[in-house]
């Protein structure tokens, strides 16, 4: 429908749902745990709307959050994916609540490794997923995984 064809009723309907934010149900709460290294800069560790839960991209960093951990995909990536379990399981939920992961690799020649790895968390009825090589992560560690998770 294109804007112009909209009543003044419809467009005051319109200001009135955006600015109580339908779009979110029952706002935005951020959630946070100490099992895993704190957010290392301007954002959430998770961010909650409604049921849907935003996991930001988690790297493989010790606890401290101060040094990388492991030296090959297999390890980065294991620990990345232990990592989100931990953040998932801080709000009642495991990988199996997880609905879509992006993965961002340093090297797309790994990808067979890393979803050997990948797929040990995600035995039956995976997420969707998009994977894509990127020049460079933070700490140049070799992998990143961000995920949308549901409850």
């Amino acid at each position: 429908m294109r804007f112009e064809r909209f009543t003044k009723a419809g467009c005051i309907a319109l200001a009135a749902a955006a600015l109580l934010g339908c779009a979110a149900p029952g706002g935005k709460t951020i959630h946070t745990t100490n099992n895993i290294y704190p957010a290392i800069g301007p954002y959430s560790q998770m961010v909650q709307v409604g049921s849907t839960y935003y996991l930001s991209g988690v790297i493989p960093l010790n606890k401290a959050g101060n040094a990388v951990q492991g030296s090959t995909i297999e390890e980065q990536t294991r620990l990345v994916l232990e990592y989100i379990g931990e953040v998932l399981k801080a709000q009642g939920m495991d990988h199996s609540n997880v609905v879509m992961s992006n993965v961002f690799l340093k090297d797309l020649n790994e990808f067979a490794r890393m979803n050997a790895v990948y797929g040990e968390f995600f035995k039956t009825n995976p997420p969707s997923r998009a994977t894509v090589e990127v020049a460079r992560l933070p700490r140049d560690v070799k992998i990143e995984i961000a995920v949308v998770a549901s409850k």
